[in-house]
């Protein structure tokens, strides 16, 4: 499994589309362990360019702050999930809360 969180400044951005970087972790679901970890600079900012960006970088899920609705729709389409309202943590802290059944949402930081 291959999780992608977009990065700025080292933790979560809040804005999907705009982040400077993505964090792909690779994690072992059965053992909960992570496998893997690398950083990519994210492409210039495009309109549907990212569902299938990630897709090809073997992405499943993606811990975000804030996504658009379209945008989600077109990650759900790509069979990629999606949860949003994540904080402002390192890539690491966000998988070990997710892989421990501990990560904390809220509310979409982004609403369009």
């Amino acid at each position: 499994m291959r999780i992608a969180i977009p990065m700025a400044d080292g933790r979560l951005a809040q804005h999907f589309g705009h982040c400077e970087k993505f964090a792909l972790v690779d994690v072992d679901p059965v053992t909960k362990e992570i496998t893997a970890s690398t950083e990519v600079e994210a492409p210039e900012h495009q309109p549907g360019l990212l569902p299938p960006w990630l897709k090809e970088r073997g992405v499943n899920l993606i811990i975000a702050g804030g996504m658009g609705s379209r945008a989600n729709s077109l990650f759900q389409a790509a069979s990629i999930e999606v949860l949003t309202g994540a904080l402002a943590e390192t890539a690491a802290i966000l998988v070990r809360q997710y892989l421990d059944g501990k990560l904390v949402t809220g509310e979409n930081a982004c609403d369009h």
